[in-house]
């Protein structure tokens, strides 16, 4: 087993190259001239809260993006929403955890009554803000840094979340690489390899760690995509791994169906998170999510419901090998 010290610095060399794909794209894009997005005139509220909605302040993140620095603050913590039990006694790994969909998600774990470890790369300060919300609902949080690129860390990070909850019942595969690209030309060796590792065997990695401590009852949750169901001009790489995402969930419910474990995926559309930001142009922040039906990005915590619905068995235990869009729009 490899040290915690050698996770943390392996996780600091993957941030790095994620910046430097980020650089190399900044300055390809610089170059080139960009069409005014859509208005978002006439935003549609449909909750009990009003949400941001367009303009945005125009910003740019570096990768790996922190929640910390993103303005306006994304919304995770869910006010409205009351726990029940729905995930009482349970423990639950969400990676990608320190931030957007992955945070709120843990919150609301955390809220349902579960024990949550979160794994993430190199964003320590959000992932102690995380961490400092879920102890707030009462359960206990697991902070893991490293690269879920590589099976090794898959393996301990499970490990050490089995010894430490005593079990291991919902894992949340959340964490991703999104950098958009002009033309298949411009998609780097580096670039394609980065967001494939990440995104797909990052996913791989971390169910098949999981599985042997997966009991009857226990469910895996994979976070796709809209643009896995009707891909994207500009992030060529990225939808062919939430497509394949979607394809790996279908395949693996089918697979583990007769060990009583289910396994689904939920396809957001855009979301007011560190990714996109620490990807497009300040210009394309600005207008973010205006081309969806109701003009706005969804924020995390009008997300995250559909992923406790999906864990919980009292909810969902005839659900499985389904991809559940929450993209702000009709078909």
């Amino acid at each position: 087993m490899a040290s915690e010290d050698s996770y943390r610095q392996s996780a600091e060399t993957t941030a790095e190259a994620q910046r430097q794909i980020q650089l190399d794209s900044d300055a390809r894009e610089s170059k080139q001239s960009s069409k005014q997005s859509p208005s978002s005139e006439g935003a549609i509220q449909a909750g009990s809260t009003k949400q941001p909605e367009p303009p945005f302040p125009k910003k740019h993140l570096a990768k790996p993006g922190l929640e910390s620095e993103l303005d306006p603050p994304p919304r995770f913590m869910a006010s409205d929403y009351k726990g029940s039990g729905k995930l009482q006694g349970m423990a639950a790994i969400v990676t990608g955890g320190d931030s957007g969909i992955g945070r709120a998600v843990a919150v609301l774990f955390a809220r349902e009554g579960a024990d949550v470890a979160v794994l993430y790369l190199n964003e320590h300060g959000d992932a102690e803000e995380t961490r400092r919300c879920i102890e707030k609902e009462g359960r206990r949080c697991l902070l893991i840094s490293g690269d879920v690129r590589d099976p090794a860390f898959c393996n301990d990070a499970v490990k050490k979340t089995v010894d430490t909850f005593g079990k291991l019942d919902v894992l949340v595969n959340n964490a991703a690489f999104q950098e958009h690209a002009s033309s298949l030309e411009e998609i780097t060796d580096e670039h394609f390899d980065m967001t494939i590792r990440t995104n797909l065997y990052g996913y791989f990695n971390m169910a098949r760690a999981a599985l042997p401590h997966l009991k009857t009852g226990a469910s895996i949750i994979n976070t796709g995509s809209e643009t896995g169901l009707f891909g994207n001009p500009v992030l060529l790489d990225y939808s062919a791994t939430k497509g394949a995402i979607h394809a790996f969930t279908k395949s693996l419910a089918a697979n583990l169906m007769s060990r009583g474990i289910r396994v689904n995926a939920v396809a957001p559309g855009p979301v007011w998170t560190p990714l996109n930001p620490a990807d497009q142009s300040p210009d394309k922040i600005a207008q973010f999510g205006a081309h969806t039906g109701m003009k706005r990005p969804a924020q995390p915590e009008e997300v995250s419901p559909a992923y406790v619905f999906l864990a919980s068995p009292s909810c969902a235990s005839y659900i499985t090998g389904i991809i559940l869009p929450v993209i702000g729009s009709v078909g």
